[in-house]
């Protein structure tokens, strides 16, 4: 197994243990009282910061330029993301029939299903990001054969 399939393969086992524990936590808390969700809540609240914490240290602390880029780059998309889930949709989607409790869940709900749905589209462009590294690999082994 060539290195960069190696490396992939760790970081798939990685992403599927992740989407276990997510889709565990979720359909557990769904048959679980308002105390359990909100513990839930504030565990997977607490690991996202430890994450966003790691980010943070990958961009100030990295002595590569590229892994300071990517690092950035996931920091401040999850930056803005955080910034809209803290309330400032709410506004976008009020209506005379609704209430601001009604206005607060429509937003959570609309804020859940747009994450839910980034990361579809970040596993498909992880597909593509690992194809691409497994292309450029082979060419470039195939282009040392032939030398």
């Amino acid at each position: 197994m060539k290195l960069n399939q190696e490396l992939f393969a760790i970081k798939l086992y990685e992403m599927e243990q992740q989407y276990g524990k997510i889709q565990s936590r979720i359909r557990i808390c769904g048959q679980e009282d308002h105390q359990t969700v909100r513990e839930e809540l504030q565990k997977a609240r607490s690991e996202y910061r430890e994450h966003a914490m790691t980010l943070q240290e990958s961009v100030e602390g990295s002595r590569s330029p590229a892994v300071t880029e990517l690092a950035r780059t996931q920091l401040e998309y999850s930056q803005a993301m955080d910034r809209l889930s803290k309330g400032s949709l709410e506004k976008y989607l009020h209506s005379e029939e609704s209430s601001p409790l009604d206005d607060e869940v429509e937003a959570t709900t609309l804020y859940a299903e747009y994450a839910i749905d980034y990361a579809v589209q970040t596993m498909q462009y992880a597909l593509i990001a690992a194809l691409s590294a497994m292309d450029a690999q082979l060419t470039a082994e195939e282009q040392k054969g032939e030398d």
